[in-house]
């Protein structure tokens, strides 16, 4: 899934364009408050907070962040680890985007409601949180039913 990079991420907000960085101090700081977590950066320019252990019947095992982004010239690209489908009614409220199975993608944060955004990144946290509670996440969560 995603492997934690030790390199840190005031380092990889150096590299941003002006624009990038401005949409993502504010996602650090939403997401943040949310998680309560510091972020931290996962492979090539995610950016993470929390994490959580999965373990697959196939015997895959490994660690993954609960919430993150990865920001982009043109693209931010915010992940939902359960899903985009559990958040259809809110992401219909959201404003200009585009959505995948598990990802959220926005071109810049003006184009669409931060409240909607905030409120999507908070459930989604809550739902991964709660089913990590009790041990290693054995599915996808994005592919499951609910």
């Amino acid at each position: 899934m995603t492997r934690l990079d030790d390199g840190p991420v005031d380092r990889y907000l150096a590299s941003l364009d002006e624009q990038t960085l401005e949409d993502t101090e504010t996602l650090i700081e939403m997401m943040q408050r949310i998680s309560g977590h510091e972020p931290t950066l996962w492979n090539v320019g995610t950016i993470g907070f929390g994490t959580y252990h999965y373990k697959y019947d196939s015997g895959r095992e490994g660690d993954g962040h609960t919430i993150g982004f990865y920001p982009r010239k043109g693209k931010l690209t915010v992940y939902l680890m359960d899903g985009t489908a559990r958040h259809s009614a809110h992401l219909a409220r959201l404003g200009k985007h585009s959505a995948t199975g598990y990802c959220v993608y926005i071109k810049r944060l003006s184009d669409v409601d931060l409240g909607v955004l905030a409120q999507i990144v908070k459930e989604s946290y809550e739902f991964i949180e709660s089913k990590s509670r009790v041990g290693p996440i054995r599915e996808i969560l994005w592919k499951a039913d609910g």
